[in-house]
Formats: C-alpha cells, sequence, structure tokens
C-alpha cells in the first residue's frame, strides 16, 4: 500500500522549512520510526520517520527544495521489500558495491559513510577516513562526524581535519580563491531577527562589573559536596540565573514584552540561555526560574546543550522567553553590547572573568572582575530601571545570600 510521505506540520510561527537531507533513497528499505528526512525550518531541524516497515518509493521535494507545513514530500509503500541500500544515489555512489567489498573498502581506508553524515563531513572540511564508523558493517554514522568534529575542537584539531579557511579550489597562482555557500534556513532567520531588532527597537546598553570572588568562593567550598549530591557540577550561569529571576521580579517592565502598541507584563520568569551551535545560535528556555534550583538550571542548561549539539532541540524549547542571557565569556569577550531577542525588552551579556587591579577600602586589590552589559528597549524601559536592574543583579552575585533571602 503508498501512502504519502509530509512534512510535519509547522507552528504559526514557522512558515515554511526546507528539506535538509534524505537519510533513505529510492527503493530503499525502512523500518517502522526509522529516520528519513529532515526538514529545516528557520528554528530547529524536524524529523520525519518512516510510518512503518516498507521502502521509499519516490521521492517529490529534493534536498534544498522549499517545503510547507503539511505538504507532500515523497511517497512510501509500505510492506514492500527493498533494498539494504538505495539503488542508486547521488551522496553515496559507493555503497553500490557489496557488503563483502563495503568491508574490504573499509579496512583499506574508504570509510562507508550515511548520507547525513556525508553533508556533515563536508561541511566540516572532515577527511571521513579519520572518523572511525560505530553503525552496521562499519558505516560512519552523523553522530561519528560530530564527535569527531567536536573532540577536534577541544583538541584544538588534528591533522586529518582540513582547515575550514582555505577552500579546495585549484586556482592558477596570483589568483584569489572565494567559496560561496548559501546560508542556512537558520542562518537566514538569525540575520534577519537581529536586523529587525536593530531597526525597530529603540536599543541602549548599560554596562557595569560584578566581582566574581565571592560566587567563585561559594563553588570551590560547596563543588564537592554539590556534585556528590546532585551528580552535576554547580557553574555561573545558574547564579546569574536566579539573581537575574530576582531582579525581574522587582522590575516588570524588564520582564515584559512589546506586542504592536500594547506592552505585555508577565506574571512568570522564563529566562532564554543563548546556545551557540555549529548551525548558529539558538535560545532554549528555562520555563518558572523562580520555582527552579540551582541543580535544577545547571542540569537543564546541560540538557540543552546536550540536545543543540545534536540537533534535538524542538520548537517548543525555543519559545515564549520573557529574558535572554547570553555569555560571550567562554568564547573569551571581554565586553560587547548583546542585541535583544524580539519580543523581549532587554537581555544580559556576561563576559570573561579578568583579575583587575581594583580600589577596595583605599587599597588596591587584584580581583577576579566580569563586566556585566544589559541592552534594553528604551520605548519600554526607562534608563533608571535599566540601571537599576543591573546593579540589583551585581549586588545579589557578589553577595549570595541576597538571592536566598531576596534582599
Amino acid at each position: 500500500m503508498s501512502t504519502e510521505i509530509k512534512a510535519p506540520v509547522f507552528p504559526e510561527s514557522v512558515a515554511e522549512g526546507t528539506v535538509a537531507t534524505w537519510h533513505k533513497q529510492p527503493g530503499e528499505a525502512c523500518s517502522r520510526d526509522e529516520l528519513i528526512v529532515d526538514i529545516e525550518t528557520d528554528k530547529v531541524v524536524l524529523e520525519v520517520v518512516a510510518p512503518a516497515d516498507g521502502v521509499i518509493e519516490e521521492v517529490l521535494k529534493n534536498e534544498g527544495d522549499t517545503v510547507e507545513s503539511g505538504e507532500v514530500i515523497g511517497k512510501f509503500k509500505e510492506g514492500a521489500a527493498g533494498e539494504s541500500k538505495p539503488a542508486e544515489s547521488k551522496s553515496e555512489a559507493k555503497a553500490e558495491a557489496p557488503k563483502a567489498e563495503e568491508k574490504s573498502e573499509a579496512a583499506s581506508g574508504d570509510a562507508i559513510l550515511s548520507p547525513a553524515a556525508r553533508k556533515l563531513a563536508e561541511e566540516n572540511n572532515v577527511d571521513p577516513s579519520a572518523v572511525k564508523g560505530t553503525g552496521k558493517d562499519g558505516r560512519v554514522t552523523k553522530e561519528d562526524v560530530q564527535n569527531y568534529v567536536d573532540s577536534n575542537k577541544s583538541s584544538g584539531g588534528a591533522a586529518a581535519a582540513k582547515p575550514a579557511a582555505m577552500p579546495e579550489v585549484n586556482v592558477a597562482q596570483g589568483e584569489r580563491a572565494e567559496k560561496r555557500v548559501p546560508m542556512t534556513r537558520l542562518r537566514a532567520s538569525i540575520a534577519k531577527r537581529l536586523v529587525d531588532a536593530q531597526q525597530t527597537a529603540a536599543m541602549l546598553t548599560t554596562f557595569n562589573e560584578v566581582n566574581m570572588a565571592p560566587i567563585m568562593e561559594l563553588r570551590k567550598q560547596y563543588q564537592d559536596s554539590f556534585v556528590k549530591r546532585h551528580g552535576i557540577k554547580l557553574g555561573f550561569m545558574s547564579f546569574f540565573t536566579k539573581a537575574a529571576t530576582e531582579a525581574l521580579k522587582r522590575f516588570p517592565a524588564v520582564n515584559a514584552s512589546i506586542d504592536g502598541n500594547d506592552m505585555v507584563y508577565h506574571g512568570y520568569q522564563d529566562v532564554g540561555v543563548a546556545v551557540s551551535t555549529d548551525r548558529g545560535l539558538v535560545v532554549p528556555v528555562l520555563r518558572d526560574t523562580d520555582a527552579m534550583g540551582l541543580a535544577d538550571i545547571e542540569k537543564k542548561i546541560v540538557e540543552y546543550g546536550t540536545k543543540a549539539k545534536e540537533g534535538k532541540l524542538a520548537i517548543e524549547d525555543m519559545t515564549g522567553g520573557t529574558f535572554t542571557i547570553t555569555n560571550g565569556g567562554i568564547f573569551g569577550s571581554l565586553i560587547s553590547t548583546p542585541i535583544l531577542n524580539p519580543p523581549q525588552t532587554a537581555i544580559l551579556g556576561m563576559h570573561k572573568i579578568q583579575e583587575r587591579p581594583m580600589a577596595v577600602n583605599g587599597k588596591v586589590e587584584i580581583l577576579p572582575m566580569m563586566y556585566l552589559a544589559l541592552s534594553y528597549d528604551h520605548r519600554m524601559i526607562d534608563g533608571k530601571e535599566a540601571v537599576q536592574f543591573l546593579v540589583a543583579i551585581k549586588e545579589m552575585l557578589e553577595d549570595p545570600a541576597r538571592i536566598l533571602l531576596d534582599v
């Protein structure tokens, strides 16, 4: 029986998507609930799985084609016996060889890649033969390539990976090479939102600095006990999230949003935490942070970070935030002006902790200092409120007991 393969039903905020990767080709056997195609939207990558055991009968929308919500993108034949691999695939021509030959190829260094893995390897300039495959018959999966890329980043890169800054183009001496790559849908969406934020909001940034010594000492004193009790390390982001939550309760305008000519005040605190991924910046949201403990926040951040790296974040994970925190300090940023995340009215920027000479009670002391930046929409928030909000965060971080006592 032939059935239609349809794109997922997109939320109202998502108009259309793009076919990112067909993991199965016409004639290739599929198992029930096996991933067959990825649909990339301007927020997340949505997965479409096989409705039953069978084969891909026909592909109606190729990789790179634009699709609308619920649109038919292919046909699936339920119960049909297919080949273990596609009869013909542009992205995997070498897969036409028999399994025995594939094993010998893998043994001789010619890696067998799934279509998604091959695409990811090309995007990151990774030599496939350098990646150890964990799939069936030694096949290199998308996760294998991603793990290889991540390990290279942490170790400073390996010789097997080609330098991403040097396009592989054969040119005559004296010529200057260029490589034109179209924006992904997510990157294009990020670009549009950032430009819109700067053009529509009366954005202003106020700065302050915070002495991180009290929190660093607190972490050092209780880190082992915290890990033993909760099974996760105590980081800085949970302190900033709790401090921001308390400050948001004191200054409702900072926890608000603008809807046309209306100002919408939220009686809850949903804090978005900006996460950098290979595909671009995403902002998963911590719901009801007022009711979360430090351990709850740390666990949720780790969960979101893992999902973001694997491309598993759902749209509902990234919608509805009332305030955003972004940390450029992990990349070495000393100070910056973060851009608003519409329709929110403010965003807090964390930065690198750096020891600096500070005047304390008439004496010079070397302290671990961090610059804080609060960008806000002046249409909604007055300068006085913005400054007082940032000062409240500073005071709570420099005296963490204030967070617990709400003073």
